[in-house]
């Protein structure tokens, strides 16, 4: 009589378990690549709205426009925070919340009768969708090996690029075709898709180090969500007037963030360990990260107007205009991630940069008379760019994060890109308007148009030149035999050439 076999002891049972849900890395990371699209999808969808929500809701411009500041605010302020909740409670965990949160937030908002429901649906909105960027990035290295990171992060880049600049034409579309609703009902099924993929195929959360577990910065937390929230709110109060109520926001929020590093250097469990900053990658990578959103804002935002009123265009050849950018971002993706994992994150950092800057360079330089198709090429050469930049920046960041610090770190790469979305939309606005004519955008002539894009994307290029400055100095720390111990330190980042 044969003996029976010993039972499976529990620590079998949850290998067992972590490896069948690793076994579908394709799965998993396609959950990741959706959560973030939605995320980026809610940042631009519902500014298209804004007129016709004016009217539905009976409501001035300034009241409908909470809309969008309800959840962009939401976003902002607890991105870094869940992200470090998430590492000590669970990345899994929370990201399921956070995709259950923006889907049931998007049904509310479908389904508002009122502006003050509308703005509280978006504000719960924007807490999924801080959830589901902070920790998109995170859980990549849980997903697929070091070896394919960069391939990883060229489509969850591809998916954020892709969410932020469809928005305005998908939305216009949807309202043209069954009305404002269905710009947040659209959600449901995508987000449902999104739980289910999350749910089955990513792996459980293992056990928290012991670091992550010391608390939860409350304090920190809040002083940085409030900090931020200042911000936000100067950038887009007053529409590009900059008056008093913008200079006090911006001092209480350079106060606030004053008050945040002396928390956190006193915390014993400090929300941003300030130490990370002395990782030179990550310090650059995430002014790099800002200072680029703020010129691919820029795009989002003068683009519309010079199309219609410097070339006059119609609204659909606008639109079909402005669908040029997400297309070559969604064929760029991927294999911009395979060029990262083949030739370097930081080499191809900065041939992402040099292509905006160059884009940017033909843009201020543009003359009218090329037409469309002289606008057009400098803006795929800057999407196609930023495809690579993006994709390099985050696969260098996040590489060799330690396992307690990659939802945090993955919340300040996020944070970044948001912090400078939020710039260009209000201080590149401001700089187009007042490059334009004094008396009002939409009153401009087709010259005034195209010279206030021209001057703003000489701006854009500064701003690129300044960003390709901290990428050539970071390189420059890297080959110094000096300095180059203090990069390829474990934990320090990607490993420099």
């Amino acid at each position: 009589m044969t003996a029976a076999s010993p039972a499976p002891s529990p620590a079998a049972h949850a290998s067992s378990a972590k490896v069948q849900r690793i076994a579908s890395p394709g799965s998993a990371l396609a959950g990741l690549a959706l959560s973030m699209l939605l995320a980026s999808l809610g940042t631009s969808i519902a500014n298209v709205a804004l007129p016709t929500l004016t009217q539905a809701f009976d409501a001035s411009f300034q009241q409908a426009q909470w809309i969008v500041l309800a959840y962009l605010l939401a976003m902002t302020t607890l991105i870094v925070g869940v992200g470090r909740l998430a590492d000590m409670a669970g990345r899994r965990r929370l990201l399921l919340i956070g995709i259950f949160l923006f889907t049931t937030a998007s049904f509310l908002g479908g389904a508002a009768p009122t502006l003050p429901v509308m703005v509280a649906a978006r504000a719960i909105q924007g807490i999924g969708a801080a959830i589901m960027m902070a920790l998109a990035m995170a859980l990549v290295g849980e997903t697929v090996p070091k070896t394919k990171m960069g391939t990883a992060m060229g489509l969850i880049g591809t998916m954020s690029a892709i969410g932020t600049a469809l928005g305005p034409s998908l939305g216009g579309l949807l309202i043209s075709v069954t009305g404002w609703r269905t710009i947040f009902l659209v959600n449901l099924p995508l987000g449902m898709l999104a739980l289910f993929l999350a749910h089955r195929h990513l792996p459980r959360d293992g056990r928290v180090p012991k670091l992550s577990r010391a608390g939860f910065d409350g304090w920190g937390t809040l002083l940085l969500g409030l900090s931020l929230a200042a911000y936000a709110l100067a950038m887009t109060v007053g529409r590009g007037s900059f008056g008093p109520l913008n200079v006090a926001l911006l001092s209480g929020a350079a106060a606030g963030i004053g008050l945040f590093i002396l928390a956190e250097k006193r915390g014993a469990a400090p929300l941003v360990r300030l130490t990370i900053f002395r990782n030179p990658v990550l310090s650059a990578g995430l002014a790099q990260s800002a200072l680029v959103s703020t010129v691919m804002m820029t795009t989002l935002v003068v683009g519309p107007f010079y199309l219609s009123q410097g070339l006059g265009l119609d609204a659909g050849a606008v639109g079909i205009a402005m669908s040029i950018g997400p297309i070559v971002a969604a064929l760029a993706g991927v294999p911009a991630g395979r060029m990262a994992d083949r030739f370097g994150a930081p080499r191809m950092i900065m041939i992402g940069l040099c292509g905006i800057g160059a884009g940017s360079v033909l843009l201020a330089a543009l003359p009218s008379a090329l037409g469309v198709g002289g606008y057009i090429a400098p803006i795929v050469t800057i999407t196609l760019s930023y495809a690579v930049f993006q994709t390099a920046n985050n696969t260098a960041v996040m590489t060799d994060i330690e396992q307690g610090e990659r939802g945090v770190v993955s919340g300040m790469l996020n944070l970044s890109r948001n912090l400078g979305l939020i710039t260009g939309a209000s201080a590149m606005g401001a700089v187009f308007a007042q490059a334009s004519a004094a008396s009002g955008i939409t009153t401009a002539d087709p010259g005034a148009v195209a010279s206030g894009m021209r001057i703003t994307f000489a701006v854009g290029a500064l701003l690129i030149a300044a960003a390709l400055a901290i990428a050539a100095g970071i390189r420059a720390r890297a080959t110094s035999p000096s300095l180059s111990s203090q990069v390829e330190e474990p934990g320090a980042g990607a490993v420099f050439p």
